[in-house]
């Protein structure tokens, strides 16, 4: 099993395919079988590299306290290990803004930067001030089984098959997991870093996806060198909604990248 002492914890991670590297990262409460419709669509012109998140799949979590900071050490130190001295990110909601980090901390390890339903953070307005907090209220006294099936339901709405991948995504969790996790995940804070990321960037948003819809036209007004699309018919699980699109345009963005 791919397993890597990384920053103080086993990394979990899968190699497919050679060529240009593509480090795919997924989001919170997901593993890395999220993104199995881009591994085997993709081109074999490109490395394919999926990794579970600290905390996510079979990767560990130590205890304590989850420092935010870590998640981008993390890929970095992933990199390392792989002996990429660079790579294209991409990553959806939390795994995007995982990405977006390692690019403005890392900015020599990343040639590209492919964002999909990204928050940049979870103070954008008022009603993020308040839901943030409530959120680990809430779920701190939800029942995770009754937090898997809401979470399944919410995101299978335009492909009922993202429901089964959803609860065993959560089967891999544990409850306390979740929640060090989810605050760890809170804690991420960008939004005075977009100027800072250097590469060049593609946006992509589910034209369905209300969850983090609010930020996009901020994210891609403050990214220089960013492309923004919306994907139809497809949610904040914008990549199994809809994959023909989101494949596309990877592509697309690719094909552009090395052309620069």
């Amino acid at each position: 099993m791919p397993v890597s002492r990384i920053n103080g914890t086993d990394i979990y991670y899968e190699v497919t395919g050679t060529g240009t590297p593509i480090v795919f990262t997924h989001g919170h409460s997901m593993y890395r079988k999220q993104w199995e419709p881009q591994v085997a669509a993709l081109s074999s012109r490109y490395q394919r590299i999926v990794w579970d998140v600290r905390g996510h799949g079979d990767s560990g979590l130590p205890p304590g306290e989850v420092d935010s900071e870590d998640f981008s050490r993390d890929l970095k130190g992933l990199l390392d290990h792989l002996e990429l001295r660079s790579a294209v990110l991409c990553g959806l909601s939390m795994g995007g803004h995982i990405s977006l980090q390692t690019a403005v901390r890392y900015p020599d390890y990343v040639q590209g930067l492919i964002l999909i339903g990204t928050p940049f953070t979870n103070t954008f307005n008022r009603f993020e001030r308040y839901a943030a907090p409530f959120s680990q209220f809430f779920l701190r006294y939800l029942p995770f089984g009754q937090t898997a099936k809401w979470t399944a339901s919410a995101m299978s709405s335009h492909n009922p098959s993202n429901r089964d991948f959803v609860l065993e995504s959560f089967g891999k969790m544990t409850k306390d997991g979740f929640l060090r996790h989810w605050s760890g995940n809170l804690r991420m804070e960008s939004r005075d870093d977009l100027h800072r990321v250097a590469c060049l960037t593609l946006i992509l948003h589910g034209e369905h996806d209300n969850m983090v819809g609010r930020q996009q036209p901020y994210l891609r007004e403050h990214i220089r060198r960013a492309n923004f699309h919306s994907i139809p018919n497809a949610h904040h699980l914008t990549n199994r909604d809809n994959p023909e699109a989101v494949n596309r345009h990877i592509e697309e963005f690719m094909m552009r990248l090395t052309q620069v």
